[in-house]
């Protein structure tokens, strides 16, 4: 929960999946903070993905309940751009032209990743990629590249380019959707609340992941 671009409540739970057991919990308890601080709400904010179908089908649906009962819009923030938010917050060693990489894990030596710039504008969009010594020579060839999240680790014994640079540590946390929350309810950049749908990784089955070269 945010006010005025600062966290002012936040919950996590990085044990492993327990949507259904925790989720519930935190948002009473954040329903409850706002309350008894008199903190009017304007939106409520949920990943739009990619992520896990249960993880995303428990949150939104959730968030449907609250913006129903509650009567406040819906934003969706792409979990990707989530990753990115704590590196441009707390990394002030991030160079200008730096480009930004988050990774989401999948099988074998497979990611989720997308290919941001240090305004969050995306240089590439949202793919499948299939990880070996030449993925994203296109960028690591002309900057500086940040690859994290939980994608990122099994990847640095294959990208080795002396532009490639690593950060460990980095979860897609709601703590961390405040600023793009803000700014899309600044812009009026909201969800219809009755037909919003995440975006499924299994959505990516449909085609084989690439391999960059």
């Amino acid at each position: 929960m945010s006010e005025d671009g600062q966290n002012v409540f936040s919950k996590e739970d990085l044990k492993g999946p327990s949507h259904a057991v925790s989720l519930g919990v935190f948002v009473d308890e954040a329903l409850s903070f706002a309350d008894s601080h008199a903190l009017p709400l304007d939106a409520v904010a949920v990943s739009c993905g990619p992520g896990s179908y249960t993880g995303l089908r428990i949150g939104v649906s959730m968030a449907k309940g609250v913006c129903y009962g509650r009567n406040l819009p819906l934003v969706g923030l792409p979990t990707l751009k989530v990753l990115c938010v704590p590196i441009l917050l707390y990394h002030e060693e991030l160079p200008d032209d730096a480009l930004l990489c988050p990774m989401i894990d999948a099988r074998r030596m497979e990611v989720y990743a997308a290919v941001y710039d240090r305004a969050l504008k995306p240089v590439r969009d949202i793919a499948a990629d299939i990880v070996d010594e030449n993925s994203y020579l296109e960028f690591l060839e002309k900057r500086p590249v940040y690859f994290f999240g939980n994608g990122a680790a099994k990847c640095k014994e294959k990208i080795t380019h002396p532009n490639a640079h690593f950060i460990d540590g980095v979860h897609p946390l709601a703590g961390m959707m405040f600023p793009l929350a803000e700014k899309a309810i600044a812009e009026q950049d909201f969800k219809d609340v009755a037909y919003f749908e995440p975006f499924y990784l299994k959505e990516f089955v449909a085609s084989k992941p690439k391999k960059l070269l």
